[in-house]
């Protein structure tokens, strides 16, 4: 990952960053869920921290945001932990949790250490500033194959046991996530039946 190079992106990369939305989000996928110029805007200006892009060689070829939240433990979805992505009102400036609403990889560039590079900014983000911890609602995309023998929480244990291979869960576990709950009705996402699996890193310095 030598050659990854991670800082926080600003509205003169939006161009950039609609890119890597457009390749990894194509058609069918509907266009007015890429993230638009007032959310990037609003991104910076709420917690700029948080706005993250990966280059390689100077070409941008991953994005990731994230938000500040006090941790509580209550089921939530993603339009409410995000703020409909916007996260301008769901911000919690004295937050204790930083929790990622959002990772984006060019297919191109896939299985080059790009979204691990992005990873490991946000756990730096978090040592540094002294959270608790890093959060996210992890999609479970394969879910959908199982779901007729095994109950959510049977299949996350699948996965944690290395039974089953899922595309985003087993990825995020050995980026160090452990799974804590699964979070249903999280996300209009069919092949994950709804669900989405909230995922911890808590920070090694505390």
């Amino acid at each position: 990952m030598s050659n990854i190079k991670t800082r926080m992106y600003t509205l003169d990369d939006f161009e950039a960053l609609l890119t890597i939305q457009k390749e990894a989000f194509p058609p069918p996928f509907p266009e007015e869920l890429w993230w638009s110029k007032e959310q990037i805007t609003a991104h910076i200006n709420t917690f700029a921290e948080g706005a993250i892009l990966a280059e390689i060689d100077g070409v941008i070829v991953g994005s990731a945001t994230s938000t500040l939240i006090h941790y509580t433990g209550k089921p939530h979805t993603w339009e409410e932990v995000a703020d409909q992505g916007d996260i301008t009102n769901s911000f919690d400036p004295n937050g204790d949790s930083l929790y990622g609403i959002d990772l984006c990889v060019r297919p191109s560039y896939r299985s080059k250490g790009i979204a691990t590079a992005l990873y490991e900014a946000r756990k730096e983000l978090v040592r540094q500033n002294g959270y608790k911890r890093f959060l996210a609602g992890c999609r479970i995309p394969n879910y959908h194959q199982y779901a007729n023998e095994l109950d959510v929480q049977a299949y996350i244990q699948a996965v944690q046991a290395g039974e089953v291979k899922d595309l985003v869960l087993t990825f995020m576990i050995k980026q160090g996530l452990t799974p804590l709950k699964a979070l249903p009705n999280y996300i209009d996402d069919e092949e994950s039946r709804h669900y989405a699996v909230l995922v911890e890193w808590k920070n090694d310095q505390l």
